[in-house]
């Protein structure tokens, strides 16, 4: 949507450096962006691309603004301000109501009249949708799930059973909520499959990325609050419960009934056991293995970086002669007493 740089530094509060009446139609990298693109900068890895941009205007630091060659919008967080003006300069696809005729929609559903249900989509009894959302073709939404207003299932969600989640959220392509979690008790004859019973509750503003499975609980829900963010490929287990406005990266796993505070970050492939728990505030880096308690907020990290396969294979060596240079050093203590 063609939009003035007045008008974007007067909606956003930014301070405007430039010609006023510029018209912004679109968004770029600093790299890349034409004439008529917004760009930002917000990290030193990128200032020397901005000697030559071609962009009408950048969202910047004060600290940066004297070295612009172009028009700059000035803020103390210029990717969080990006994405608030991207949102407006580039807006998403509007959807009018509609139910697509090869959808399949239970008479003793709950639609608003606001929904659009996409081709093949199945809305099964029981179930509430609410104004304004969009249900993707192949969708999904299975018995007694409610979903709010201004929410957005792409193609082939999965809402299995018994699954609510609040207003203005957004599950990609692929995902799927609500399906049994991992419950099975071993007897001498083998495995009996442990009924799951409870459902799955999400909060507002809450995105989930392609392919993600969060489990239902086995008795009572599995909680995502307000404002978590859910990467692809990503596994959550029965009755996990995670704090609002935690992110997870690609691949992470985390084990049923594990609880997770707020605003933590996990890496990507971070894998956590069940049944304990981590604060608030707590970061984990890629691939860390978090087996106890985290108590205290701050930055925890249990890999070890990549690094050439010789000296890989030396330190593994050195790992396996440990024992023996525990025993001989224990020997040596008990010899000096």
């Amino acid at each position: 949507m063609p939009i003035s740089l007045r008008e974007l530094a007067e909606r956003f509060d930014c301070e405007l450096i430039g010609d006023p009446d510029v018209i912004i139609d679109t968004v770029g990298s600093l790299c890349n962006a034409g004439p008529n693109a917004l760009s930002f900068l917000a990290g030193s890895a990128f200032k020397k691309q901005l000697a030559s941009t071609k962009a009408a205007a950048v969202i910047m630091r004060a600290d940066d603004a004297q070295s612009s060659p172009t028009a700059v919008l000035v803020d103390d967080n210029p990717y969080a301000c990006y994405a608030r003006m991207a949102a407006v300069v580039c807006p998403g696809p509007v959807f009018k109501p509609d139910v697509h005729s090869s959808a399949v929609v239970a008479t003793t559903a709950s639609i608003a009249k606001s929904v659009h249900i996409g081709a093949n989509a199945v809305v099964e009894d029981g179930a509430t949708i609410g104004e304004n959302t969009y249900i993707g073709p192949g969708a999904i939404v299975g018995p007694d799930c409610v979903i709010g207003d201004d929410c957005r299932l792409n193609a082939n969600v999965t809402f299995v059973r018994n699954v609510t989640i609040g207003d203005r959220c957004i599950f990609h392509s692929g995902s799927v909520v609500g399906a049994d979690g991992f419950g099975n008790a071993m007897t001498p004859e083998g495995w009996i499959k442990v009924p799951q019973l409870g459902g799955v509750r999400v909060g507002n503003d809450v995105e989930v990325g392609s392919n993600t499975t969060i489990d239902c609980g086995a008795i009572d829900d599995t909680v995502i609050e307000d404002g978590v963010r859910l990467d692809n490929l990503i596994q959550i287990g029965h009755n996990v419960h995670i704090g609002e406005h935690t992110a997870m990266a690609t691949a992470c796993a985390i084990a049923g009934s594990a609880r997770i505070g707020k605003r933590c970050m996990f890496a990507g492939m971070v894998g956590m056991a069940g049944h304990i728990e981590v604060c608030d505030d707590v970061v984990v880096n890629g691939k860390g293995m978090v087996s106890k308690n985290i108590t205290e907020p701050g930055a925890y990290a249990s890999n070890f970086p990549i690094e050439p396969v010789r000296d890989w294979n030396r330190r593994v060596a050195k790992i396996r002669r440990l024992d023996k240079l525990i025993e001989r050093v224990s020997k040596l203590e008990q010899d000096a007493k």
